[in-house]
């Protein structure tokens, strides 16, 4: 849990959850913030598994997989090829487009044409290619005059999105059963403060919305899920235009380390089916190995 990421605090918060549940169900855990002394601090713990509780860079995009290949630890969640491919938001969607999954137009482009005029025609969001929990998003609405100025802290290549409007739905998958729907309600953007803050967002589970839209939902994040290799537990973000119907149904991101986190969706989500928080974590340790 940790490490070096800009989802670092929320990584620690994930961890220390999944630890006490872990505990709770009779296993013996050991908490590691992940540092440059991670392999020797795993060699001498020689575990049996390794949960992966951290999130964003470096502990979701295949690094800390290949890692954990190199060490043969067996550890949850997906492995190298499929974390570097989630984590890779243009990549990603390259993978969904040749199955099927809809998506919205999208473009690479260097952080300094971003700023130097529109890219695509606003509204538009600008932000990281592999950062996750909306670390560094920008929305740039309809009626912007000027580009947006991105913080120096942003990466020299970004990516630049078509709006999709609407309805935020995110749908969990766990082994092969993709869950239910969440329909998260918030008061402005989606944003990090609105994930992680408590009150931030507001969680109608199951959703309350059109069958087939919510048939859809599940549907398309097994199928993401699959697209990408993804392995133990992963969530498909969606956005969902209610005045299109289906055709408004947009797949933006699949995480394959959801976060787990007292306002998390995933646990909420595994709540809401049957499968409480402490069995969730220890069916992941039980699904975990090597190979992935």
């Amino acid at each position: 849990m940790g490490g070096p990421s800009a989802e670092r605090e929320v990584s620690l918060s994930s961890g220390r959850e999944c630890a006490a549940a872990l505990r709770a169900e009779g296993y013996q855990v050991i908490e590691v913030d992940a540092g440059p002394d991670l392999a020797q601090r795993l060699a001498d713990a020689a575990p049996d598994v390794v949960f992966n509780a951290l999130h964003g860079r470096w502990g979701e995009d295949g690094c800390v997989q290949g890692l954990l290949e190199w060490l043969g630890l067996p550890y949850t969640h997906s492995g190298v090829l499929a974390s570097a491919l989630a984590m890779d938001k243009e990549r990603s969607k390259a993978i969904y487009r040749q199955h099927g999954l809809p998506v919205v137009e999208s473009v690479l482009a260097p952080k300094t044409d971003v700023m130097a005029g529109h890219v695509l025609p606003p509204p538009y969001v600008v932000k990281p290619n592999n950062e996750g929990s909306s670390v560094g998003v920008y929305l740039v609405q309809e009626a912007a005059n000027a580009p947006p100025q991105l913080s120096d802290d942003m990466p020299d290549m970004v990516m630049v999105e078509a709006f999709a409007p609407g309805r935020e739905l995110t749908t969990t998958v766990m082994g092969d059963r993709a869950l239910t729907v969440t329909d998260i309600l918030t008061d402005g953007w989606y944003d990090y403060d609105a994930k992680y803050k408590p009150g931030g967002s507001r969680h109608v589970v199951p959703a309350d919305i059109p069958q087939e839209i919510f048939d859809a939902c599940l549907d398309y994040a097994l199928r993401a899920h699959t697209a990408l290799g993804c392995r133990g537990v992963s969530r498909t973000d969606f956005r969902w235009d209610e005045a299109r119907g289906l055709d408004g149904l947009i797949l933006l991101e699949t995480n394959t380390q959801p976060g787990m986190t007292p306002t998390s969706l995933s646990p909420e989500q595994g709540e809401t089916v049957g499968i409480p928080f402490g069995r969730m974590c220890a069916w992941m340790v039980e699904d975990a190995s090597c190979n992935r």
